[in-house]
Parts: C-alpha cells; sequence; structure tokens
C-alpha cells in the first residue's frame, strides 16, 4: 500500500460539465484512502469543459487557449473539493494560477496541508502554457514527494502491447519503465512527465476507474493495471 498519493483525472472524469454521482464514487474512494492512512494529492484535467478542438475552431493561439485550459482545472478542483468535504473529508483547493482572495498554491501549504490529513485538489496545471495536465501531475507528485501518480483512465485498464481495440491478441503489460514510455514514445504519459518521473523515481500507475473501488485498489497496490517504474 502506498503512503502517499498522486491521482490525476481526467475532466471528463467528472462528467459533462458534472455528474454528481460520479464525484460522489471519488469522493467515497478518497476517503477510504483516508481512513487508512494513505495522504492523497490530486490533480484534474479541463477537458469537460473546454477541449483543444473547440480553441481551434475560435481561432485562439495556443498560449490563451492553455489559460482558459488552467481555468478549467481550477473549476473542477473546487467542484472536487466541494464533494470531498460534502462526504466528510478535509480537503482544500489550491491552484498555480492565483485566483485573488481564493487561491493560491505552494509547495509548503500543500505539504503542511497533507500532514494534517488534508485533501490537496490541485488546480491550474502547471501554472503555465505549453505544458500538459500530466506534466503539472508529476510536478505535484515531486513537489509532495508522492510514492505513485495513480493514473485513472476511463475504459482503460492499462499499457498494452497494441490496441486491444483492433488487435485481440494484445495484451496488458502488468510492468514497465519510464524507459519503455520514452524511447517509444507511447502516448499514454506526456513525454516531459515521464522524465519529471523517471528523474525522481516516482511511479505511475495506469488504471481504469470506470470500475467500482478501483481507486482504492490501486492506492493499494492491487494488480489492476500496469505499473510504469
Amino acid at each position: 500500500m502506498y503512503k502517499r498519493v498522486l491521482l490525476k483525472l481526467s475532466g471528463e472524469a467528472m462528467g459533462c460539465p458534472y455528474d454528481i454521482n460520479i464525484l460522489d464514487s471519488i469522493s467515497k474512494q478518497i476517503k477510504k484512502l483516508v481512513e487508512e492512512g494513505i495522504e492523497v494529492g490530486v490533480v484534474i484535467g479541463g477537458g469537460n469543459i473546454c477541449r483543444g478542438k473547440t480553441f481551434e475552431k475560435l481561432g485562439l493561439d495556443r498560449k490563451e487557449a492553455d489559460y482558459i485550459g488552467m481555468e478549467a482545472t481550477i473549476m473542477n478542483a473546487q467542484m472536487l473539493t466541494a464533494a470531498l468535504i460534502k462526504n466528510g473529508v478535509s480537503a482544500k483547493t489550491l491552484s498555480t494560477v492565483k485566483v485573488q482572495r481564493v487561491l493560491d498554491y505552494s509547495k509548503e501549504k500543500a505539504l503542511s496541508l497533507l500532514k494534517k490529513k488534508v485533501v490537496c485538489v490541485f488546480g491550474g496545471g502547471t501554472g503555465k502554457p505549453f505544458f500538459s495536465t500530466d506534466t503539472g501531475s508529476a510536478l505535484r507528485a515531486k513537489d509532495i514527494n508522492a510514492d505513485v501518480i495513480l493514473m485513472a483512465k476511463n475504459g482503460v485498464d492499462g499499457v498494452y502491447t497494441d490496441d486491444p481495440d483492433t488487435n485481440p491478441n494484445a495484451t496488458r503489460y502488468n510492468e514497465m519503465t519510464f524507459n519503455d514510455i520514452i524511447i517509444n514514445k507511447l502516448g499514454v504519459i506526456d513525454l516531459k512527465a515521464a522524465e519529471i518521473c523517471k528523474k525522481n523515481h516516482i511511479e505511475a500507475f495506469v488504471f481504469d476507474m470506470a470500475v467500482k473501488n478501483n481507486i482504492v485498489k490501486a492506492a493499494k497496490g492491487k494488480a489492476i493495471g500496469t505499473v510504469i517504474k
């Protein structure tokens, strides 16, 4: 069982824009982790609110689009924090993009909160354009000294030798290395994020969050996906 985890959620995982039942399920699973003594940080994407294709159609430049995406992740972080508090979990939203009188972020604040068993929900990505939320997750995992990034996917239960939708003989890796990801340019995690994890000895665990209680199982190291070391 891991002692401190960074849970990476896609924005789509929360519903479009929000599914109260999904928020409740995620919150209750995080609650179980906290009750078992696991310290939890969470990074959320913003894809349920805005997508890159929409930005392209509007003719926005990449920098402006990325800042809009960061704002979407902050909204998602606040929604999850509210759901956690509703379920009796001490939680706080922290954001790399400062929201005056509401949110900010510092490594020291996050570490202090985690030691007090407060769930930290990180919004704003890296706080800078041109970086993915995968990279933001890797940086936050580094900051809080997380043992692992739990990469919760929708309908994808790990990394395969080939596309299982088109190749019935494709098999799932139980374990692989970040070198495998980097050399073969596998799209399961952003290459910059993979490099950060490799350098800082942070594991990544790719699993399907659509299966009941899989977040809890992943945090306990159950063999439900692919571990990347």
